[in-house]
């Protein structure tokens, strides 16, 4: 007798992992369900109300051009855009987006709302249902307070069958709040943590590891004495983070910028026995890169003060974000905290800081399409798989919405390298190389960062999408509209050479060398004063170019020399990526591995020779050995 299911995927979560995950699931055709313990906690922004920054802002290009959400749910709510690091090189080039908390979750949730193929439901996941190694779907408890009730007077629990289960689950599995030395169970303030759940996920043998994050508190505007703070104003016109965002329609507010100071230090050192941090009481290990500034104040001695962002959570709120004072302080303690700083000396706090300790899986159980290899059709995504941050939670949930779909489909896996996408960075470091605290981006860990920048993702990753069916028609033919207008205006200014009459007056008013002959545009453009308005100038293109090709032909031009060497290098990389080591492969009996060597590869089960070299620990040599026996495998498979 055929099984019959209530949905071919289960979302678990609907933060921003979730909410990526269920919209790829139901645009790739598969009947999808997002859970959650509450519907007005959709695509939440639990920490800081901004989306993007360094590194950042990459991985939102590239869910963007893979067809994902989130960069137009930003362009809807963004209240202050800005371009970051534009007085260096594009490869680190950045946007920065201050969001208006209420209506990210608004467009987010509507966005959930009309997607055909997708039920939106709240209800308490109990239990992850497993048989015979497979997936087969979750065991709820409605939350009261929802017309989702159970189906019978008196049932409790609800079972829903499945084909694939994404869990995104972000800080609530096991989640415990600390302020000061209080402490209690939640997910996030104010909402319950997911205990069975994450008994669940260890009873089906994923080994589980406890991390900490936390948040700084809020303060009440009219409060505030903004005159004596530097402000810091977005860009005029706002610069989209969609691909498809032709303009930002939002009023635009600016942020404040203040510092903490000698007394504000003091405050904190005389309290750190009341610290959860410094009493031993929190067991978490929290981010490296953006530490509580309790933190910043004991391990940074020297520094006498530390930034602090003011950011507005909306248009329509009175509370502003101090992003910088990230802590888990008393609230008596807060309070002396934030009075010392100045501009803030008769500030109210809203909400207080506050630390969460949460559960999280250890990454090199999945496969790098983010499915649990002891659990077919069981995918996570998110903050349970050791990461911080909007982007990369959005960024692992489209994947595994893909994957869970392509599955589904008997279809290969949707798996980016890293010289392709700072997903594939992301993705690889994680199922590789693990991780120990919560997992950031930065541009730092891109090999290949010169051709990964944020101004080429649809030129690397559009493609890709429109293959998997999440970018449509017309947003396809937009596209190749501006590859060919890109590939139209390189090949122009190579070919329109101007004379030196012509060229002088310009090149003279911009400081630069006049030249004897006549020269070509693109060369005139490579000199780093020039720009593509002054060849514009000399020799105009006749057609009308919008700004993105604009930027496209300068880049490519002023760079060509270095991105030519590091695509070479890329090229060298995709080889070794290649050499793939067949599903199964035995590591036992291999002469010269170390047990250790081989307890890593059966651990992380890499795919290839690449992915073997990146695991810690795995020697050039033991490589090498690898190498010999992989190809003596494959000679022994062809003569049977």
């Amino acid at each position: 007798m055929n099984q019959s299911f209530d949905y071919d995927i289960i979302v678990i979560g609907a933060g921003h992992a979730g909410c990526e995950a269920a919209l790829a699931a139901a645009r790739m055709g598969f009947r999808t369900a997002i859970f959650t313990m509450s519907l007005d906690s959709i695509g939440q922004m639990s920490c800081n109300p901004a989306i993007g920054g360094l590194a950042k802002s990459h991985l939102v290009k590239e869910i963007d051009a893979l067809g994902g959400e989130m960069a137009k749910i930003t362009d809807l709510a963004g209240i202050q855009f800005k371009i970051l690091n534009k007085s260096k090189g594009p490869a680190v080039w950045a946007t920065r987006v201050q969001a208006d908390r209420a209506l990210y979750r608004r467009h987010m949730r509507r966005a959930l709302e009309v997607q055909a193929g997708l039920d939106i439901k709240q209800e308490r996941i109990e239990e992850i249902l497993i048989a015979r190694g497979n997936v087969r779907g979750i065991k709820t408890n409605p939350v009261p307070g929802h017309e989702s009730i159970p189906a019978h007077a008196g049932e409790e629990k609800r079972l829903y069958q499945a084909k694939a289960v994404i869990v995104a689950t972000g800080t609530f599995l096991n989640g415990l709040i600390h302020i000061g030395l209080e402490n209690f169970p939640a997910g996030r303030i104010g909402e319950p943590s997911s205990i069975h759940l994450s008994k669940s996920l260890n009873g089906l043998g994923l080994k589980i590891g406890r991390l900490k994050t936390g948040t700084p508190p809020r303060l009440d505007a009219k409060s505030i004495d903004f005159s004596v703070m530097q402000i810091q104003e977005g860009d005029v016109p706002p610069p989209p983070m969609s691909l498809f965002t032709e303009k930002i329609t939002n009023p635009q507010l600016p942020c404040y910028m203040t510092y903490t100071n000698a007394h504000t230090h003091q405050t904190i050192l005389d309290n750190l026995e009341h610290s959860p941090l410094y009493s031993g009481v929190i067991k978490g290990i929290g981010p490296r890169y953006c530490p509580s500034i309790e933190d910043k104040v004991v391990r940074f001695k020297e520094k006498i003060r530390h930034q602090i962002f003011l950011e507005p959570e909306g248009l329509d709120s009175d509370e502003y974000y101090a992003n910088g004072i990230s802590t888990s302080l008393p609230r008596d303690v807060q309070i002396k905290m934030v009075q010392s700083i100045k501009g803030l000396e008769g500030a109210k706090i809203n909400k207080y800081g506050y630390a969460i300790e949460y559960d999280f899986v250890y990454p090199p159980q999945l496969k790098p399409t983010l499915e649990t290899k002891i659990i077919e059709g069981l995918f996570l995504a998110g903050q349970i798989n050791g990461t911080s941050g909007y982007e990369e939670a959005a960024a692992q949930g489209l994947v595994a919405g893909i994957n869970a779909s392509l599955k589904l489909k008997n279809k290969g896996p949707f798996v980016l390298g890293r010289h392709e996408a700072y997903i594939g960075v992301l993705i690889d470091d994680l199922v590789t190389k693990g991780t120990q605290e919560p997992y950031r981006m930065f541009t730092s860990r891109a090999e290949y960062r010169l051709l990964l920048r944020q101004d080429n993702a649809d030129l690397r990753l559009l493609e890709k999408g429109h293959e998997l069916g999440l970018i449509n028609e017309q947003q396809h033919a937009s596209f190749l509209n501006k590859k060919a207008a890109i590939a139209s205006e390189l090949k122009r200014i190579k070919s329109t050479r101007v004379k030196p009459h012509v060229i002088n007056p310009i090149l003279n008013k911009l400081g630069g060398s006049p030249v004897k002959e006549d020269t070509s545009l693109d060369q005139l453009l490579k000199r780093p004063e020039v720009r593509y308005v002054n060849i514009a100038e000399a020799a105009p293109s006749g057609n009308s170019i919008s700004q993105d090709v604009i930027d496209q032909v300068e880049i490519q031009t002023k760079y060509t020399g270095y991105i030519r060497r590091q695509a070479e290098h890329a090229e060298k990389f995709r080889k070794v990526e290649e050499k793939i080591i067949p599903e199964g492969f035995v590591y036992k009996g291999i002469n010269g591995l170390s047990r250790e060597i081989v307890e890593k590869l059966e651990e992380v089960r890499p795919l290839n020779l690449g992915q073997a070299g990146r695991i810690p620990g795995v020697t050039p040599a033991a490589i090498s050995l690898l190498m010999i026996a992989v190809a003596k495998g494959q000679r022994h498979s062809e003569e049977k």
